[in-house]
């Protein structure tokens, strides 16, 4: 991991505990939901985070791609796999999704220890 990726992941704890204090039975039922969707199924694990990547580049959804990115990581998809759902996200998304694109392969690559430049 990365610093950058640690505190992604702090931050991300933090914020969630502290919703779900706060939240009703509706937000707890919604992140148990959000839990339970991405195990394993008829569609692999990895094929359901890649999923995730995808919709959330297309989205917009900053936290959202760094999230499904670390997750897809630890899930074990291969960089071809990465890389095809990703021009799957360009080409819905269209022009737009450049910089989430961007952002999505730096980190991927840093955790491939690339440094973003392959």
């Amino acid at each position: 991991m990365t610093n950058a990726t640690d505190g992604f992941h702090r931050e991300r704890e933090a914020l969630n505990e502290l919703v779900l204090s706060r939240g009703g039975n509706i937000t707890k039922r919604f992140f148990s939901l959000d839990t339970q969707v991405y195990g394993e199924g008829r569609l692999p694990g990895r094929f359901k985070e890649l999923l995730g990547l995808v919709a959330s580049t297309v989205l917009r959804c900053e936290d959202c791609v760094t999230y499904h990115v670390l997750r897809a990581s630890e899930k074990g998809v291969e960089g071809e796999e990465f890389y095809e759902a990703m021009e799957v996200a360009l080409v819905v998304g269209g022009s737009v999704v450049i910089p989430h694109y961007r952002r999505a392969v730096r980190l991927w690559e840093e955790l491939r220890g690339k440094g973003g430049r392959s």
